[in-house]
């Protein structure tokens, strides 16, 4: 079992930027990153394996970086110039399977997610 615990969500104005961290109750291959609309539909954002390897998906291209601290089992997601469409619950979510589901919904473990508000 892992547990994940999101934070750093805040309410912040268009154009501006946050960090969201999310700490693992333990080392895992996979992590990802996933927002959640008013639709409940959960997007994959930003994705990082045990090598490094990552995705960003188009969406979030250039203004959103992913990176893991393998000793702290902390995963962060830095998101710059936010608009209004970046607005909902951001997720983080782990596995520990040897094919990662990258910006797939497949991850066996997830946080309660952390929520960003962006406003005019």
């Amino acid at each position: 079992q892992v547990y994940l615990v999101e934070s750093g969500g805040d309410s912040v104005r268009a154009g501006g930027s946050l960090k969201l961290s999310c700490t693992a109750s333990t080392s895992v291959r996979c992590m990802g990153w996933f927002r959640q609309g008013p639709a409940k539909v959960r997007e994959g954002l930003a994705s990082i394996n045990q090598f490094g390897t990552h995705y960003i998906a188009p969406s979030v291209q250039g203004r959103f970086t992913i990176s893991k601290d393998d000793v702290k089992n902390i995963l962060t997601l830095e998101m710059n110039s936010l608009n209004l469409n970046d607005s909902g619950t951001y997720l983080c979510a782990a596995d520990n399977r040897i094919w990662c589901p990258d910006l797939k919904l497949w991850y066996n473990y997830w946080g309660q997610g952390t929520h960003v508000n962006v406003s005019s």
